[in-house]
């Protein structure tokens, strides 16, 4: 036997009996963590390099205390620690996972054979996240860059919102206390898997970038076909498998949706030492995600390019410009619908698109969230709103002015010197960071000489966008979707996930997008919301 009983406690936002009192744009408790017991005795790993089978007794057994916004959860489960998932593995310590199973959850045992899988990635600025070092559920995070762990909440010029660095499983809900997806997951009676990811900033003794694109998004594939090829052996059932991410994690989840069994990754794939197994996953949850790359500085200068920096100076006109008609000739090449009957979605009606369908809905559920008190109080300070008949109304420009400064310059993410953390990603061999898009590259200030970019740079696009999967209705993709963005959120654009939406929503797909009103980067607040969800389309629990 290869079991140890350990006892913590955790305190996270949680699930309630209606599994829906945290609205969009409403309240939820907040989240710390308190760990205590004895720490996991030293045992083989559940997994290593060169064998691909779980072992189902390789586990140590914890107690942890979780509370919720329906009082404390008593759950039992078997943690299972840093299960390498590839027989090639370029480095161990990122490229495993960790799997946790409830076995009982106050005092009654949970049967988790055919409950649903969480798929939590912790990626966050495409920066590696390792869980190797987890000494239970939630405990994986982003490592190398300033501070690493798991993302924290600061200051944010939201009404009661906070923003976190970006990415981990850990959000922040509307009171600024955080939200762990796989502790929600583990309460709920859900087996949850926790993988780990090379990223961008990992380096040999060389200086050989070995986690720059495409590794983030193979080893989140070659983990899904780890569980999966475990079927049987892995509790839960494999065909139900629910990814979970935010802000580049959520990027990265959304593109494990659109992409499932997509052949072109398979050489990426047998290099690492892949399982021969399905990449597909049931449902995505994407929070704040930043994609579709190529496209996002024109698509960040249509949203927020009438506002200026942090710093108080107006960006570039020029470039700005520039990058709103690249972008409006991208828009009109997707002939794309807006939800509910709108039309054809173009650069000169999706301000109209994104108030009608998201915007003064978010604020109107936000606002008959108040009592009638509050509600004065926040509609004095924002006059800019029209309250009438229970719903809000304003203009898009009022809407800019209330958001303020915007957090990046022009171009956001492929910077003319070459400083954007998404340039790194795009870094091969020992070069740092490249530009990946004609236009920075023609505005290159760096002293890059090349007319052309690099000749991998468009498949790589191709392989991190899931707008690329979904122009061409990849049949592997999944059919469940829950997408979420503060409205206060210029990390990114409000389009890009409209735009992720509208793709899917086109094809028939089950879509659930809303905005957080007034909430800024990696906001989580209907967490609860979304365990049922999980429940609903996956069939959990039904008679």
């Amino acid at each position: 036997m290869k079991h140890k009983a350990v006892n913590r406690r955790s305190v996270v936002i949680g699930i309630g009996a209606a599994a829906g009192a945290a609205a969009t744009g409403g309240i939820a408790l907040g989240a710390q963590a308190e760990e205590t017991g004895a720490t996991r005795a030293p045992s083989a790993p559940a997994g290593s390099a060169g064998s691909l089978a779980f072992d189902k007794d390789d586990y140590t057994e914890l107690t942890t205390t979780i509370t919720t916004d329906a009082g404390d959860k008593l759950v039992k489960y078997h943690f299972y620690k840093a299960v390498t998932y590839v027989t090639k593995p370029v480095d161990e310590k990122y490229q495993c996972l960790n799997v946790s199973v409830p076995v009982e959850i106050d005092g009654r045992t949970v049967d988790a054979t055919r409950a649903p899988i969480v798929l939590a990635n912790s990626v966050g600025g495409y920066m590696p996240s390792s869980v190797a070092d987890a000494e239970g559920v939630g405990g994986g995070g982003m490592t190398g860059g300033p501070g690493g762990g798991a993302p924290s909440p600061s200051a944010s010029s939201g009404a009661g919102s906070t923003d976190v660095a970006s990415g981990g499983n850990a959000m922040v809900n509307a009171r600024g206390g955080m939200v762990n997806l796989g502790e929600l997951g583990l309460a709920a009676g859900y087996v949850v898997v926790e993988p780990g990811a090379r990223g961008r900033t990992l380096t040999d003794s060389e200086g050989t970038y070995y986690g720059t694109a495409l590794a983030a998004i193979v080893d989140l594939k070659a983990a899904v076909r780890y569980v999966r090829a475990n079927k049987g052996a892995i509790p839960g059932d494999t065909d139900r498998i629910v990814s979970t991410g935010t802000s580049a994690g959520g990027a990265l989840s959304s593109l494990l949706g659109a992409s499932g069994d997509s052949r072109i990754y398979s050489s990426y794939l047998r290099d690492i030492g892949a399982a021969d197994a399905s990449d597909a996953v049931f449902a995505a949850g994407a929070w704040c995600p930043i994609t579709d790359l190529e496209h996002a500085d024109g698509a960040y200068e249509w949203n927020w390019g009438a506002n200026a920096t942090n710093a108080g100076s107006p960006v570039d006109p020029t470039v700005s410009k520039a990058l709103q008609a690249q972008y409006a000739e991208y828009q009109a090449s997707l002939k794309l619908r807006g939800l509910n009957g709108f039309g054809r979605l173009t650069a000169r009606n999706y301000d109209a698109y994104l108030l009608q369908q998201y915007l003064q809905p978010s604020a109107t559920t936000y606002l008959a969230g108040l009592s009638d008190a509050d509600r004065t109080t926040y509609l004095a300070a924002n006059p800019f709103i029209t309250w009438s008949a229970g719903k809000a109304t304003f203009t898009w420009d009022d809407f800019l002015t209330h958001v303020g400064a915007r957090k990046k310059s022009a171009p956001a993410f492929d910077a003319f010197d070459l400083s954007a953390g998404e340039n790194n990603e795009f870094g091969a061999g020992t070069t740092q960071s490249r530009h990946f898009t004609a236009y920075s590259l023609k505005n290159d200030t760096t002293g890059v000489t090349s007319k052309r970019l690099e000749s991998d740079i468009p498949e790589k696009l191709d392989l991190m966008n899931p707008m690329y999967h979904l122009a061409k209705k990849n049949p592997g993709r999944a059919r469940h979707w829950w997408i979420r963005l503060g409205t206060k959120d210029s990390d990114t654009s409000l389009n890009i996930s409209a735009n992720l939406a509208a793709a899917l929503d086109n094809m028939g797909d089950n879509v659930n997008h809303l905005y957080y009103w007034d909430e800024g980067h990696g906001a989580n607040t209907d967490a609860a919301d979304f365990i049922t969800w999980i429940a609903k389309v996956t069939g959990h629990g039904a008679k």
